[in-house]
C-alpha cells in the first residue's frame, strides 16, 4: 500500500505539471470568471476530457497478485486494474464549469476506461461521469465564492475515489479477490486524488491573484498616465498634444519606440526607428487606415503585418491605440516593441484601458471648453450692462458745472473718462487687481459726491499692499450704487455710505454700508439671488455682481446681505487673501 501511495503521488507530478500548464492557457480565464456560452462549454468539456485521459495514462496498472506495474498506461490485460488520477480532471471541470462541463470530461474520460478494459471496467468507466456531474451541481452551493480553498477541495476529492470503491463492490460483489484489492487501493487513491484536486485549487487561486495584479498594476499605470497627460491634452494645438504624450509613453512605459499620428500623418515620435519613423510621414498602411475606419484597438506580432517601408525596422511587433474625440478618429498612438514575445497580457489591458481614459479626458476637456465659453458668454452680457441713466446725469452735471466751477467740472470729466474706459475694458477681462477696482470706485464716487453734495458723504478705506489681489471687475461700485439708489433713495440730508477693505485671516472682506432704509423682510433673503423687479431694492444690480463673484471667485465669494440695527443697510463679500 505504501509503494502504491508513493508511485501514485510521483505520477500526479506529471498530471499537475499539466495543469500548470493549463492554468496559463487563454481559454482558462473564461471559465475562472464564469463566462460560460455553449461553445465554450464544450471546449472545456473536450480540454477537462483530455486532461482526464492524461490522468490515466499517467496512472498505474495493478495486477491480480497485487503487484503495481509502472509503466504508463497503454493497454491494460484482463487480470489487471486501472488505478489512475483522472477523477482529478473530472472533479475540477465539474467546479469550474458546472454539470455540463463535468459531465461531457467525464464521458470522454469514462469511453478511454471503457475501452482500455481490465478488471472493474465498468466501476471505471461510470464513476467519470458520474463524479462530473456531482461536482458541477456541488458548486453551485459555491457559487458566490470566486474559487474553492483548497480545504474545501480536500474534502469533496474524498468522495468520487469512495465513489469508485462503491461501484467496484457493485460490480464484483461476490469476487473476494476484489474485496482484496479495494482495500489495497482504497486509501492510496483517495489520499493522491483529495491532495492533488486541493493543490490544483491552490494553484487556480494564484493564477487569479496574478491576473488581478496584473490587472491592478495596468490599471493604476493607465491612470496615472492619463492624468499626467491631461495638461498635453488641454493643448490647442495637436502637434504639442502629440509630442507631449509620445515622450509621456515613451518614458513611463519603457517601450522601443512611440508614435503619435493625426488621421493622416505622423506628428511626433520618441525611440529606435527614429531614422525612418518622423514627423510628417504619411499613413500609408493598411493596418493604420483600418484602426482610423475600425475605431478599435489592434495589435500586430510581425513586421510583414506592421508594413514598415523601411526592411531593416528593428520594430517588429506594434499594438495602436486609436484616440478618439466625438466618436471620431483624430489619430492614433502606437506603442512599439522589439519583439512580439513583449507583449504580454499586461500590455493589452493597459493599452486598452489607457485609450478609454484618453477618450473620456477629451470628453471632459471639451464639456469644460464648452462650459467655459457660457459662462464667458454670461459674464460679457452681465458685464456689458451699464446704467444709460447715469451717463446722462453725469454729463448734465458736467454742463452745469462748466459755467459755475470750471475746475470742479474738468475734474470729473477726467473722472467720468476713467470710469467708462474701466467699463469698456469689462467685456475682455474676467479678473483685475483690487487697487484697479478701487479706482474705479473712487472715480464713482467723486462723481456721485459732486452730484449729491448737500445729502450724502462717502468714506472709502482702503488698506496698503492690495494690487496682487484679484477680483471680477465692477464688483464694488454697483454696491455703492444700490445704496445711493435704493437706500438713501429717500434722505435729503445726512447720508452716509462707508465702503471699506479689511483683512479677515486668509481672505479679505470687502463690505458696503448705508444708513438708509434698508431692505424689507420680504426680499431680504431674494437679495442677489435673484432678479428683482425695477421698482424693488437692487434690481438687477446686485444680481449681476453675485453671479460674477460666485462663477468666478466660487461659492465662498457670494454676497452676504443684512439690515443693520437701528437703520441701513449692509452688503459685503470676501475675496481670497494671498501673500506676494
Amino acid at each position: 500500500m505504501m509503494y502504491l501511495t508513493i508511485v501514485l503521488f510521483e505520477r500526479l507530478g506529471l498530471l499537475l505539471i499539466i495543469a500548470f500548464v493549463l492554468t496559463r492557457s487563454p481559454g482558462f480565464r473564461s471559465l475562472l470568471y464564469r463566462e460560460f456560452s455553449f461553445k465554450m462549454a464544450v471546449i472545456h468539456a473536450c480540454v477537462f476530457g483530455l486532461f482526464g485521459i492524461a490522468g490515466t495514462l499517467t496512472g498505474v496498472v495493478i495486477g491480480s497478485d497485487f503487484t503495481v506495474v509502472q509503466a504508463f498506461v497503454w493497454d491494460v490485460r484482463d487480470n489487471q486494474m486501472v488505478v489512475s488520477s483522472s477523477l482529478v480532471a473530472i472533479v475540477i471541470a465539474g467546479l469550474l464549469g458546472g454539470p455540463i462541463v463535468g459531465l461531457g470530461a467525464g464521458i470522454i474520460t469514462g469511453t478511454h476506461l471503457f475501452f482500455l478494459g481490465g478488471i472493474g471496467f465498468l466501476a471505471n468507466s461510470l464513476v467519470n461521469p458520474l463524479t462530473g456531474i456531482m461536482a458541477g451541481f456541488t458548486a453551485r452551493f459555491f457559487s458566490q465564492e470566486r474559487v474553492i480553498s483548497p480545504i474545501k477541495a480536500l474534502f469533496i476529492g474524498i468522495f468520487p475515489p469512495i465513489l469508485l470503491m462503491h461501484l467496484l463492490l457493485i460490480f464484483d460483489s461476490q469476487d473476494r479477490e476484489m474485496i482484496a484489492m479495494i482495500n489495497t487501493i482504497g486509501l492510496p487513491v483517495v489520499l493522491s486524488n483529495s491532495i492533488a484536486i486541493a493543490i490544483f485549487t491552490a494553484m487556480i487561486a494564484i493564477v487569479m491573484r496574478e491576473q488581478e495584479n496584473e490587472a491592478a498594476f495596468a490599471t493604476k499605470q493607465a491612470l496615472t498616465i492619463a492624468e499626467e497627460a491631461l495638461p498635453f491634452l488641454k493643448e490647442d494645438s495637436f502637434q504639442k498634444k502629440a509630442e507631449g504624450i509620445a515622450g509621456l509613453l515613451y518614458a513611463r512605459l519603457k517601450l522601443a519606440a512611440v508614435t503619435v499620428t493625426n488621421e493622416k500623418e505622423v506628428m511626433a515620435h520618441k525611440g529606435i526607428g527614429s531614422d525612418h519613423h518622423k514627423k510628417g510621414n504619411q499613413l500609408t498602411t493598411k493596418l493604420s487606415h483600418r484602426a482610423v475606419e475600425t475605431q478599435g484597438m489592434l495589435v500586430a506580432y510581425s513586421q510583414s503585418e506592421i508594413q514598415c517601408s523601411n526592411k531593416n525596422c528593428p520594430l517588429e511587433a506594434v499594438i495602436i491605440i486609436p484616440i478618439l474625440e466625438a466618436s471620431k478618429t483624430i489619430g492614433l498612438i502606437k506603442l512599439y516593441f522589439l519583439k512580439a514575445q513583449h507583449i504580454r497580457p499586461v500590455e493589452l489591458m493597459l493599452a486598452e484601458g489607457l485609450g478609454q481614459l484618453i477618450e473620456n479626458q477629451l470628453k471632459t476637456i471639451k464639456a469644460e471648453r464648452i462650459e467655459l465659453h457660457t459662462r464667458d458668454a454670461e459674464l460679457s452680457s452681465l458685464q456689458a450692462q451699464i446704467n444709460p441713466h447715469f451717463l446722462f446725469n453725469t454729463l448734465h452735471m458736467i454742463a452745469a458745472l462748466f459755467r459755475k466751477d470750471p475746475e470742479k467740472a474738468r475734474h470729473i470729466t477726467v473722472q467720468l473718462a476713467h470710469f467708462m474706459r474701466f467699463n469698456l475694458k469689462l467685456v475682455s477681462t474676467h479678473l483685475v487687481p483690487l487697487t484697479k477696482e478701487a479706482e474705479h470706485v473712487k472715480a464713482y464716487i467723486a462723481i456721485i459726491q459732486t452730484r449729491f453734495t448737500s445729502r450724502l458723504q462717502i468714506k472709502f478705506t482702503q488698506p496698503e499692499g492690495i494690487s496682487h489681489l484679484l477680483i471680477p471687475p465692477s464688483s464694488i461700485q454697483p454696491l455703492v450704487e444700490n445704496s445711493v439708489g435704493h437706500g438713501l433713495e429717500h434722505v435729503t440730508e445726512g447720508g452716509r455710505i462707508e465702503v471699506t477693505m479689511e483683512r479677515k485671516g486668509d481672505r479679505m472682506k470687502i463690505s458696503v454700508r448705508d444708513n438708509g432704509r434698508g431692505f424689507s423682510e420680504e426680499i431680504l433673503s431674494q437679495v442677489g439671488n435673484v432678479v428683482l423687479r425695477e421698482n424693488q431694492h437692487g434690481g438687477t444690480g446686485l444680481y449681476n455682481v453675485n453671479q460674477r463673484l460666485i462663477n468666478l471667485l466660487g461659492e465662498e465669494a457670494r454676497l452676504h446681505v443684512r439690515n443693520l440695527p437701528g437703520s441701513g443697510s449692509e452688503v459685503y463679500f470676501t475675496i481670497p487673501y494671498k501673500e506676494r
